[in-house]
């Protein structure tokens, strides 16, 4: 018989409905925290990003960590977070786009090949936005998604279709 091929899947993606929970409980803590009440702070989740729109940098500053917070106790990682320049908006106000990272570039997904290829046996393949990764050993496999853990790469990894 022939030795079996195992697979794993590198992704970069995160849990959209604890993310959703977290935008709301940071919502609801902001309408209820007193240094932040007068503020008229809106807080909008959208397909691609999070748009904050408060009235000072310092408001700003602390939803931002609320929301951070918010996220971190849903196991959300904060690389998903890549906040833009600060922008003045109308009505001496602040605004600010949170884009939410999602998906592998193929910059990201020929660096974390190289990066298996360089230090194991194994056969990484980019499939669009996802780099699966094929050994003969399980063993190997957990070496290498120990490996990727260890990385500080600008965004967060699962590792999913473990075969």
């Amino acid at each position: 018989m022939a030795a079996q091929n195992c697979s794993f899947d590198v992704v970069s993606d995160f849990n959209r409905q604890e993310l959703v929970n977290a935008v709301d409980q940071t919502i609801r803590d902001v309408s209820s925290r007193y240094d932040l009440k007068g503020t008229k702070s809106e807080i909008t989740l959208e397909e691609e990003q999070i748009v904050i729109n408060t009235a000072s940098e310092m408001t700003l500053d602390a939803i931002f960590d609320i929301l951070s917070t918010k996220a971190a106790k849903r196991n959300l990682s904060l690389k998903i977070f890549d906040p833009q320049k600060m922008e003045t908006a109308g009505g001496n106000r602040v605004r600010q786009v949170i884009k939410l990272q999602k998906g592998l570039t193929a910059e990201l997904a020929k660096k974390i090949s190289k990066l298996i290829r360089d230090n194991s046996k194994a056969n990484p393949q980019i499939q669009g936005d996802v780099v699966r990764v094929v050994s003969k050993s399980r063993d190997e496999l957990q070496s290498i998604i120990a490996l990727l853990k260890q990385e500080d790469l600008p965004v967060p990894l699962e590792f999913t279709n473990y075969r």
